[in-house]
């Protein structure tokens, strides 16, 4: 993060996947940083179970008191909700791996029609116009009736992200992952290391493009990759001949949730 320049004291939600290291042993160094640089704002983390037992016993063995209070939330089912506000909500999502893993589903909340401002006749209420936020046409006080589309715009399609963390490639149809605008998807190995795969409830790249294909996922990323390739380029080569909008998860590389629609923020990266 210090590398990319990510404002890391702007953080204030983290979501942990499971319990193997790779995935969760740079936490208590930026807890203890957060704690060093003077941090007072409340923390939320979601994660398995026994890794709020993994926090408390080293705050308690390095006789730690920090500046700031953390919140836990264990992550005990599919679909539970961990965090909400007027524009997101996340979700999780369970993976199939060797130990309890979960992803995370980052959905938008479907926002309400844009009034025209320049076009708004003085003749309507204030309870017409929040009906013309909610998609309807309205009649004003002089009989007149006026059609949505004449006063307002509809809001665009809630966009979703989903993070599928370590895991076998789930062979369920995923309602969830349906139509999903960027997928985030481990390729640990290619087709050669296929055995491999299974035995350590991983996934090749052709079978994370295909889960892709299948769901008509509008983006595809990559990542996890075994340490043993050199090259990256041969997982994406894999995965495109199956699912051609996929790019590979380079560190420090910014990435737009797509909608089809040029004028609507990022949401995730």
């Amino acid at each position: 993060m210090l590398r990319h320049q990510v404002r890391y004291n702007r953080i204030n939600h983290i979501f942990i996947s499971h319990l193997h290291g790779d995935h969760y042993l740079g936490l208590m160094g930026l807890i203890f940083t957060f704690h060093l640089q003077g941090r007072t704002d409340d923390l939320y983390i979601s994660g398995p179970s026994g890794l709020d037992e993994i926090i408390s016993l080293q705050l308690k063995h390095s006789d730690s008191v920090l500046n700031y209070q953390i919140h836990f939330q264990r992550i005990v089912e599919d679909g539970q909700l961990l965090f909400e506000n007027e524009d997101i909500q996340v979700t999780s999502m369970e993976m199939n791996h060797r130990i309890p893993c979960f992803g995370f589903v980052f959905a938008e909340k479907q926002r309400r029609h844009k009034i025209i401002r320049e076009k708004l006749p003085e003749t309507l209420s204030r309870e017409q116009m929040l009906q013309l936020k909610d998609g309807l046409d309205v009649v004003d006080s002089n009989g007149k009736l006026w059609a949505n589309s004449e006063l307002a715009t509809p809001p665009l399609v809630p966009r979703k992200y989903i993070y599928a963390a370590d895991t076998r490639v789930l062979s369920k149809q995923c309602k969830v992952v349906e139509n999903c605008n960027l997928l985030y998807h481990e390729a640990t190995f290619t087709n050669e290391m296929q055995a491999r795969a299974e035995a350590t409830f991983h996934s090749t790249a052709s079978e994370a493009a295909m889960f892709a294909e299948r769901h008509h996922v509008k983006k595809l990323i990559l990542g996890h990759f075994s340490s043993r390739y050199q090259d990256v380029s041969l997982v994406l080569e894999e995965a495109s001949t199956n699912f051609s909008n996929t790019v590979l998860a380079i560190e420090g590389q910014v990435y737009e949730v797509p909608n089809g629609t040029e004028n609507h923020e990022p949401l995730a990266s």
